[in-house]
């Protein structure tokens, strides 16, 4: 019976045709241009300093400093936050250690999946490299869960472990975010109306006695998805297909197994 060969190449077929538009559905994030990459930390979430997921932003400051940047992180993604914290003096006293925290934007410290958060550096260490890996964030939560949801994520870096003649020392200090794309695997049903973007303080006001709120002007790089699409669906419509085609091919099947013989003639 020609039917299980065309329903072969039907399969094949449709695997070709759907294979690219999946393999392209979990993208790392790649770097972006670092031209334009800030040089500077904000000193609390206020003043937190934006940067894109891609760039490795920079700051000058001191040990014992507060350092704040902000980044923008949409459903079904994993980030991972690296710091690396550079010692330009050479007269420390002992070692220090500094700490990496993940805050969502309701000001919820999140847990870090894996990674080393807490470090603590040797006198003679040059550098100190911290790490975290968030888990996968969610389109929707239960309002009592402490899920990752869409929206401003908070870095913080600083020495939570240091003697007060090390307070003060010059540190450089680097932070980059990438994402990995989950796919339809963290799909959930349902999405936040809003993602979650605080409102936070300009820096840049015609007179220097007054700031004006604005909310946080970053998103993702084809903008706030969080909707009802995923490839969940590429792989449901796949499969409603084969189930149509099997079915088709049973009833074939069936239906010539079940025709009389012919009688020879004479019999």
């Amino acid at each position: 019976m020609r039917f299980p060969r065309a329903l072969s190449a039907a399969v094949l077929l449709l695997g070709m045709a759907v294979s690219p538009a999946v393999a392209d559905s979990s993208p790392s994030a790649s770097p972006s241009e670092d031209d334009g990459a800030p040089t500077s930390a904000g000193t609390s979430f206020r003043t937190a300093t934006e940067i894109e997921q891609g760039q490795q932003a920079t700051a000058n400051a001191s040990t014992g400093d507060y350092l704040y940047w902000s980044f923008p992180a949409d459903a079904k993604t994993r980030p991972t936050v690296k710091a690396t914290v550079k010692f330009t003096s050479s007269s420390r006293n002992g070692g220090q250690t500094w700490q990496l925290d993940v805050y969502d934007g309701l000001r919820r410290r999140q847990a870090c999946q894996y990674g080393t958060q807490t470090r603590t550096a040797a006198t003679e260490a040059a550098s100190v490299e911290l790490a975290c890996t968030l888990r996968t964030v969610r389109a929707w939560s239960e309002p009592w869960a402490d899920d990752p949801l869409p929206g401003t994520y908070y870095i913080r870096v600083t020495a939570v472990g240091v003697g007060a003649g090390d307070l003060g020392l010059p540190v450089d200090t680097e932070v980059r975010v990438e994402s990995k794309d989950i796919g339809g695997a963290a799909a959930v049903d349902g999405s936040l109306a809003e993602p979650l973007v605080p409102g936070i303080a300009t820096t840049s006001q015609e007179s220097s006695d007054s700031e004006a709120p604005k909310l946080f002007s970053l998103k993702p790089g084809g903008g706030w998805s969080s909707g009802w699409w995923s490839d969940r669906w590429v792989w449901t419509g796949i499969g409603g297909i084969l189930a149509a085609l099997a079915g088709i091919g049973g009833y074939a099947l069936t239906r010539g197994s079940g025709r009389p013989s012919r009688i020879p003639p004479g019999v």
